[in-house]
């Protein structure tokens, strides 16, 4: 149970496709944080709320209602209940349109924030438009350009605190899909990257974003030949992988500040690779910026809504 002196106001929730992340909140700060891999991947829509009890009943009150907050896939379609995307241009976030949740416990009131779409070209996010928040909450006067690494990697233009373009990579889906079942799968495995591959074949890359799929079977004849460790292969094929993805969003980073938005070692495999190429480049803690978001989100909502 969840000590007396902990008094939870409202509840946090980043639900992903893998992992789900809640947190105890008093106020604006986080008193206790849990998490599980009941991610929206692994539920049916009935599921979801017997997965977040699991992780939060002991912090529900025993009369009353608590409000909980949650983003992410949570609100995709196949989720708990859709929330429609926000058409942008538009700040990233707007409380008031979160959807209502379809509890059977009467002591939750869980309000899904919708995520954001774009027209042309066609493109949608969900959860990361939380951590955009997060950041304006904190930087509201930046303009430039945020890149979100991830299975998904957003690209997202930002200018007087509202999102007016975004673009999308699949490069580390990409990436899982030819070390884990590709011919690659034979040299790579799951062996993690060698720094100095990487830094030679992003470079490559950059300068020439047809060198990904041309250097992709040699990743494999290499290793028959030349003795290419998986280390290096995956090395390799992570830096042709995401020097060709900064090499197609040049547009986005090269002349503006740029902030990279995600776990640290992914976020520093970008951030080395931009910084190379001359760009103006720093990193933000995902974790933290997504959970503040989450608090703008619970700030601009009236109490008796």
């Amino acid at each position: 149970m969840t000590p007396d002196w902990i008094a939870v106001d409202w509840i946090a929730v980043d639900w992903g496709t893998t992992r789900l992340r809640t947190w105890a909140m008093r106020g604006t700060q986080a008193v206790e944080a849990r998490a599980s891999d009941r991610g929206m991947g692994a539920l049916s829509p009935a599921g979801f709320e017997p997965a977040l009890l699991d992780l939060v009943s002991d912090w529900l009150p025993a009369s009353g209602r608590i409000r909980v907050i949650a983003c992410g896939m949570v609100g995709a379609r196949g989720g708990w209940t859709e929330a429609a995307y926000r058409a942008i241009p538009c700040p990233p976030l707007d409380p008031l349109q979160a959807i209502h949740a379809p509890a059977i416990d009467p002591r939750l009131d869980v309000r899904i924030l919708p995520g954001l779409s774009q027209n042309d070209p066609p493109d949608v996010m969900r959860g990361e438009e939380t951590q955009i928040a997060g950041f304006l909450a904190e930087n509201p006067d930046f303009d430039g350009t945020l890149c979100l690494p991830g299975t998904h990697c957003k690209w997202v233009r930002l200018a007087r605190g509202r999102v007016v373009g975004f673009r999308t990579f699949l490069t580390g889906e990409l990436f899982s899909l030819l070390a884990g079942q590709s011919v690659l799968r034979l040299t790579i495995g799951t062996a993690k990257p060698d720094a100095t591959a990487f830094a030679r074949a992003g470079a490559l890359a950059l300068a020439d974003p047809h060198a990904a799929n041309a250097q992709l079977f040699t990743l494999r004849a290499a290793a028959l030949l030349q003795g290419l460790t998986p280390e290096q292969a995956a090395g390799r094929l992570s830096g042709l992988l995401i020097g060709a993805e900064l090499a197609a969003a040049r547009d986005l980073w090269q002349g503006n500040s740029t902030v990279i938005i995600g776990t640290a070692g992914l976020a520093q495999l970008y951030e080395d690779l931009l910084l190379a190429a001359g760009a103006k480049a720093c990193q933000k803690d995902g974790a933290a910026l997504v959970l503040a978001g989450l608090v703008a989100a619970s700030l601009a909502l009236p109490e008796n809504t």
